[in-house]
């Protein structure tokens, strides 16, 4: 798939909100590509997705990602096959959209790399859309342009409305704080150094929600993150930025206004897919255009595996390890900017 003319005709793993989304904004939003074929354990929500946008369904993930019909794989899987499912699309050469995280252990994160170095080819795109959000591209711009001076500190907050049942205290690192771990060091241009996670008191055996980490970067700001899984109100991202000479911040991402029993306020929705329906759209057609020309541009298996090795050191921490140092990587040639 090296030709501006080609259609790229595209297999999707996992039907649930996610998997849905990327489907219907493939067959609405993304010109030049096409979903084929639409593999789900639920066999009828599989069909009845596959259907919408004229594809069919796939018996197994194998079936899928072996088909003739399919150039490229997105995978939007539950986190623990993620690193099974890479590895067979690296396998069976076909360029890849991973949902984060990259695998659900740091060994599995290697893998994975280790698989597409070995092939010498960059097949993989992880799904770290905000770093194709129209406002962070905007807020990476304003920092790294000087427009506040030298950079000192960060304060992000992600906080989601309500925890699923299968949540854990380290799945609010690896699973909801992953984009985070992403986005401060693309957002700063300055690698993470180390990670003191903080939580506050709850009931025996109860979810570690909130969780507050304090990352070190290698340039010497200092960032707090806040992530909360079960905010209740609804979906809310914010990103600060404070610089020498002044400040740089998200405006609230939410577009209507209401006045209703006494509050004049914005309506906060409950949906990530619906606050970053643009940025995925973006990915989407970015990882398609890459496909086509033969040039990947999006964040790849490197930038997967080194969020995976701030997360688990964030993990050490929640543990009782305190603050802990984030290990340093040296690239692989393979990743190497163009």
């Amino acid at each position: 798939m090296t030709t501006s003319s080609s259609q790229v005709r595209i297999g999707v793993i996992g039907t649930g909100a996610m998997g849905t989304a990327h489907v219907t904004n493939l067959g609405s939003w993304v010109s030049g590509a096409a979903v084929t074929r639409v593999f789900d354990v639920d066999a009828e929500r599989a069909a009845a997705v596959a259907a919408g946008v004229g594809a069919s369904p796939a018996p197994t993930t194998e079936a899928l990602i072996g088909s003739d019909e399919v150039d490229a794989v997105l995978i939007a899987a539950p986190d623990p096959l993620h690193e099974e499912l890479a590895l067979a699309c690296l396998a069976a050469g076909k360029p890849t959209l991973l949902e984060k995280p990259i695998a659900t252990s740091l060994e599995g994160s290697r893998r994975v790399v280790d698989a597409e170095v070995a092939g010498g080819t960059r097949l993989i795109q992880l799904g770290f859309m905000r770093r194709f959000d129209p406002a962070y591209v905007a807020l990476r711009e304003a920092v790294l342009g000087g427009s506040i001076g030298t950079v000192r500190a960060a304060h992000c907050l992600h906080r989601n409305a309500h925890s699923h049942p299968s949540h854990t205290d380290e799945g609010l690192l690896v699973n909801s704080m992953i984009h985070e771990f992403d986005s401060v060091p693309w957002l700063l241009d300055d690698p993470i150094a180390a990670v003191t996670v903080f939580v506050p008191r709850v009931d025996e055996g109860a979810l570690k929600d909130v969780q507050v980490a304090v990352l070190e970067t290698v340039g010497g700001s200092v960032v707090t993150v806040e992530v909360s899984i079960n905010a209740q109100y609804g979906y809310d991202v914010h990103t600060e930025v404070t610089g020498t000479t002044g400040t740089v911040s998200l405006l609230p991402p939410y577009g209507v206004s209401v006045r209703r029993d006494g509050v004049d306020g914005r309506v906060v929705g409950s949906d990530g897919t619906l606050r970053f329906e643009d940025a995925y759209r973006i990915e989407l057609g970015a990882w398609v255009r890459g496909i086509r020309s033969g040039t990947p541009s999006g964040p790849s298996a490197w930038d997967g595996y080194l969020a995976n090795v701030a997360a688990f050191a964030a993990v050490e921490s929640l543990h009782g390890a305190g603050r802990v140092e984030v290990p340093q990587h040296s690239r692989p040639a393979l990743y190497d900017p163009a």
